[in-house]
């Protein structure tokens, strides 16, 4: 298959599955009385999705427009890709703050914990097809996008853990701690998008 247009059928899958889990997610956060870790991780499907969006943009010019033109687009899709680490790590980060301070207790949610299941069993294999085929194609922006995917699995686990003591040790603080390690993470993958360091 062709490189471009497998890049083009990964970025479309990535949409499509986000968006589903996004929905599904901020349902299940809502349901547990606010919990900030599921909506968050919710919001960071949508973002993914938004990711996934700009790479659709990007490879959908292949072959439609010069190389000085389609070399523009990659770089800003890499800033644009950048941009939503920052977006959600900003957002996750007040929510985060806000639930401890005015310590809004969320509900254990077994449906949160299917949810980072499911994603802990996909996100894997969509990262490494992504960033296997932005590798050969050269391309910082996919790979980019593929770290944004890695994130998602990392966001994944973090989520299982702190949806997981919450559940059966009650510990509500669970839940905006992992949101504090999620915002973690979401700037320096922001960073390093934006400062060319992630096809290294």
């Amino acid at each position: 298959m062709d490189l471009n247009k497998k890049a083009l059928i990964l970025s479309y899958f990535t949409v499509g599955y986000n968006i589903i889990e996004g929905i599904v997610s901020i349902i299940a956060g809502i349901l547990a009385s606010g919990s900030i870790a599921l909506i968050g991780f919710g919001l960071d499907s949508f973002i993914e999705s938004l990711s996934g969006g700009i790479m659709i943009w990007r490879f959908r010019k292949h072959g439609k427009v010069s190389e000085e033109e389609e070399e523009k687009a990659e770089k800003r899709a890499i800033k644009l890709v950048a941009l939503t680490f920052f977006i959600l790590g900003a957002y996750v980060l007040y929510e985060s703050v806000k639930k401890l301070w005015l310590r809004e207790i969320p509900e254990p949610s077994l449906f949160g914990i299917i949810i980072a299941i499911v994603s802990i069993i996909v996100m894997p294999f969509l990262f490494y097809a992504k960033y296997e085929t932005g590798k050969n194609l050269n391309s910082k922006s996919l790979i980019a996008d593929s770290k944004e995917t890695l994130a998602c699995t990392f966001l994944s686990i973090i989520l299982l853990i702190g949806l997981g003591l919450n559940y059966i040790f009650k510990l509500w603080q669970a839940d905006p701690i992992a949101g504090f390690v999620i915002v973690i993470f979401l700037l320096k993958e922001g960073y390093e998008t934006l400062n060319g360091e992630d096809d290294e």
